[in-house]
């Protein structure tokens, strides 16, 4: 092994990070030369501050755990003798924990962030909707929900909530007050809206059902069940994107035509969940591919790429900032994507 190969004149050097953004319990992959050395010194990695261990380390690819502390918009690499120049890696700020998400957040105009306490099947909260301000402030919204799942704005600025425990779509207004928008939809889960403000809610057992502005319900499409939940979205060019979980490893997202025919837009992601759009109208999708678990963004012609790794995230919506907002089971996150967004 040459010098410059086992680090003895070299610092390590990173080439690529990949994916660009995490948040705690990811693994990031970063290529380069001289990471680690074949030395007692022990290689580690740092997110800000803050000391992370590598899940697997070699002269020239290395995989970092992101630490439930991280913190930074950059990763150093010490290969048990010198530190790398920082690269940028987008690390994901907490902004609530204690929740109980269970499909995307909702974004209002002003970038308020809305999401839930789901529970169990059949759990009655003292609070189940809570709205986190400007000031990353936590606060109560309305309580009455049971199960609350889907949450989307329409066009009016109202916040509608679907109920998986009653198969009801409700309303919330401005002083929390609770009324049905519309009922009968068996175990209601994600929604979207339409150009033309229909509104279409997953009933997880195998239908996809379209509300009209007058709130007549009709039948749009069936789909196989789902073990979790429907997770809906709306595309610019006319077709509903649909994902289900199902015991499968190798799951679908649905593209569904206005005719209510559908397609497989993508196959092979296991556990797919929540989606959105950004302003190019490409897909982002939490799943996991190839036994790794974050954020990926599928092309129309079928590529798959990552862009935040990490556990258990289960929706995700953009801020009017541009930066977007990331639940997983329990916790809500911010995720810086300037560095990213335009790759």
């Amino acid at each position: 092994m040459s010098a410059k190969e086992d680090g003895t004149n070299s610092r390590p050097v990173i080439d690529t990070i990949s994916p660009p953004a995490a948040i705690s319990g990811g693994e990031v992959e970063v290529r380069g030369t001289c990471l680690s050395l074949f030395r007692e010194n022990r290689p580690h990695a740092l997110f800000g501050e803050v000391e992370a261990r590598l899940v697997v380390g070699g002269p020239r690819y290395v995989v970092v755990k992101v630490p439930e502390e991280a913190s930074g918009g950059s990763l150093v690499l010490n290969n048990g003798l010198r530190n790398s120049e920082p690269r940028p890696c987008s690390i994901g700020l907490p902004l609530a924990d204690s929740l109980h998400p269970v499909a995307n957040p909702a974004v209002d105009a002003e970038g308020n962030i809305f999401t839930t306490r789901s529970g169990t099947r059949g759990e009655s909260v003292p609070v189940s909707v809570f709205k986190i301000d400007l000031n990353f402030e936590v606060k109560p919204v309305g309580g009455e929900i049971v199960n609350p799942t889907g949450l989307i704005f329409n066009r009016q600025g109202d916040l509608l909530i679907s109920s998986r425990n009653s198969g009801t779509v409700y309303t919330i207004g401005p002083k929390g007050q609770t009324e049905v928008y519309a009922e009968g939809m068996g175990v209601a889960t994600g929604m979207a809206f339409d150009d033309d403000e229909n509104l279409y809610v997953g009933d997880r057992t195998g239908t996809i059902f379209k509300i009209g502005p007058d709130r007549q319900i009709f039948v749009f499409a069936t789909l196989e069940p789902s073990i979790a939940a429907y997770h809906l979205v709306w595309h610019p060019s006319g077709r509903l994107f649909v994902t289900g979980p199902t015991t499968s490893s190798f799951d679908c997202v649905y593209s569904i035509s206005a005719a209510g025919e559908v397609e497989t837009f993508y196959r092979g992601l296991g556990r797919p969940q929540g989606m959105v759009l950004d302003a190019k109208g490409r897909l982002y999708v939490a799943a996991s591919h190839g036994g790794r678990k974050g954020v990926y963004r599928l092309s129309e012609s079928g590529e798959i790429e990552q862009v935040i790794t990490g556990p258990g995230i289960v929706g995700l919506a953009f801020l009017p900032s541009g930066e977007m907002v990331l639940a997983t089971g329990s916790s809500i996150y911010r995720v810086e994507t300037a560095s990213w967004i335009d790759r």
